[in-house]
């Protein structure tokens, strides 16, 4: 069982076709949404995210855009509600979280597991991340402050930012088919050791390591240059390993062959 990710530029998405869209699929509650931003540009990227966010969803599910209904748990996390018959295309429950940042949108969607993705450009000032680093674990913030500096301690940074900004959103309560809050939620403190590169060697919640039961898997990829992406997903680990991530780009009109991408 696979992760699907959909990465998709406003631009891919023309503002007279993604206001099209969002007419016929979007339901009230998300167009009133809409009309409230004071800026097109915040207004034209809520549109086109939710349209590719139902989008994607009916190609995963079987259920229309204009059908699909999404409900807002008390803590702020959204859920797709089965229809009475079960989903279309049948399979484990769904999970879902959703991205954006100025111009991208970056969807997950996961069957029988949580997940939680962000994604960030590059090109954050210097007030803003010491900002950000002031509220990380000592032991992040050493692995930071280790870098040569410059462009190497904004990259450090921002790819502990997004992974845990990922984490906190898988771990938000969420209320599943009205059986009421999911106890998970992020810990009190949590402490991600990287690798100088890419990936994540270990993983450690209120001091403790990770339980065998309830494991957590992650990943970073750069969608495109100057972004950082992170995944991170709730998952019993199988014998043979986490599933793959298929990553694709663009609005989903069809289904482009994807990127094959690994959780650690």
């Amino acid at each position: 069982m696979s992760i699907s990710l959909w990465f998709c530029p406003d631009a891919d998405l023309a503002p007279a076709v993604s206001a099209t869209l969002a007419a016929h699929w979007l339901d009230e509650q998300e167009r009133e949404t809409a009309s409230r931003f004071l800026f097109e540009r915040d207004r034209r990227q809520y549109l086109v995210a939710h349209t590719l966010l139902r989008r994607v969803l009916a190609m995963e599910t079987g259920i229309p855009e204009a059908e699909a209904v999404l409900r807002r748990s008390p803590y702020g996390r959204p859920h797709l509600q089965p229809p009475p018959g079960g989903l279309p295309r049948g399979g484990a429950a769904l999970d879902f979280n959703l991205a954006r940042t100025p111009g991208h949108t970056l969807v997950g969607v996961a069957r029988g597991h949580r997940i939680g993705v962000d994604v960030e450009h590059l090109g954050r000032g210097a007030a803003a991340l010491d900002s950000i680093v002031e509220g990380f674990p000592r032991a992040e913030r050493d692995w930071i402050g280790a870098a040569p500096g410059g462009r190497a301690r904004t990259r450090r940074a921002m790819r502990l930012w997004t992974l845990r900004q990922a984490y906190a959103k898988a771990c938000a309560k969420a209320c599943a088919q009205g059986a009421g809050p999911d106890p998970a939620e992020p810990p009190s403190t949590y402490t991600f050791t990287r690798a100088d590169e890419r990936g994540t060697f270990a993983f450690t919640v209120d001091g403790q390591g990770q339980g065998a039961k309830d494991r957590w898997c992650f990943l970073e990829f750069e969608p495109v240059p100057e972004m950082l992406a992170a995944v991170a997903v709730r998952i019993e680990r199988p014998a043979g390993g986490p599933p793959a991530v298929h990553l694709r780009q663009g609005f989903p009109w069809a289904r482009p062959t994807p990127r094959v991408l690994r959780l650690t």
